[in-house]
């Protein structure tokens, strides 16, 4: 009995729920039996081992509260990296009908059409599902970032956004998303290493200039943002990816040796004066 505990919680980073066990035969005196030295998360909910709980272990234990239950709205767009979420309460999406409800540390909703799938066996709602979940509830410049992470870290694509939103109800159908259907259509933003040479393609984009190659090597060096044809680059200065400033004057070096012209632009410029960066990548500046 204990190993079939054992097997359930290694699919699930150590959680295992009591339904499970029914489940697998288990009686209900074997499942008090065999849980009581295990950590309790939720009713029903267990945890196996004595390290700290991590995230990933309270969104498998909010999912197992109940059979059906998968990942969705905050949550979900925490798991998927597309939108920070500190709350102190996971978010789960269940079938049926009926308005948000709490319990303990899990706001629970409830929907007529789940649309789930599995992050790494986790259940959860389709990234296109999330989203369009979460559109509505962010300011214009936080949809934008969301819908760039998904885009930049494959989590969907201008298509599969496309298809779940014309299958959807109009209220989960907001206008404000399908507009941006043909804005990000052509763009390569899954090509960027962060955020901020997303917002600037998009940028360059929205001024109507010519869309740069991404991340391409030029005199063996990777560069941001660059234009063959007219030998010109543009790198985004700041966060992780330009921690080393000797490093960065490097590769400037061995640019313009290879007879390139090379702009730096601060990745707070990209969001706070965009005109800067389209000054640095508007041909013949």
């Amino acid at each position: 009995m204990k190993d079939v505990l054992r097997v359930i919680a290694a699919r699930q980073v150590g959680c295992v729920a009591s339904w499970q066990l029914r489940r697998a035969g288990w009686s209900w005196h074997a499942i008090a039996h065999r849980t009581r030295g295990l950590r309790r998360l939720h009713d029903g909910v267990y945890l196996t081992g004595d390290a700290p709980v991590t995230r990933l272990q309270r969104w498998w234990a909010a999912t197992l509260t109940a059979p059906g239950s998968v990942l969705g709205f905050a949550s979900a767009g925490a798991a998927y990296e597309m939108r920070p979420w500190d709350g102190s309460f996971e978010v789960i999406v269940r079938q049926g009908s009926g308005g948000p409800r709490r319990q303990n540390r899990i706001l629970i909703c409830r929907t007529k059409h789940v649309h789930a799938t599995t992050l790494d066996g986790l259940p959860i709602t389709t990234p296109e599902r999330t989203l369009a979940d979460l559109w509505p509830t962010l300011g214009a410049k936080n949809q934008q970032r969301m819908l760039r992470n998904a885009l930049r870290l494959r989590r969907l694509t201008i298509p599969s956004l496309a298809a779940h939103l014309d299958q959807a109800s109009a209220r989960q159908r907001p206008h404000t998303l399908t507009n941006q259907l043909n804005r990000h259509q052509h763009l390569q933003l899954h090509r960027c290493r962060s955020d901020a040479e997303a917002a600037a393609v998009v940028a360059i984009a929205d001024a109507r200039l010519e869309l740069p190659d991404i991340n391409v090597r030029i005199a063996g060096e990777e560069a941001d943002l660059s234009w063959p044809d007219k030998r010109r680059i543009v790198e985004i200065d700041g966060g992780s990816f330009h921690q080393d400033k000797l490093e960065d004057a490097r590769k400037t070096g061995a640019w313009r040796a290879a007879g390139w012209r090379v702009e730096r632009v601060p990745a707070d410029a990209v969001y706070d004066s965009p005109e800067r960066l389209i000054r640095a990548a508007r041909p013949g500046s």
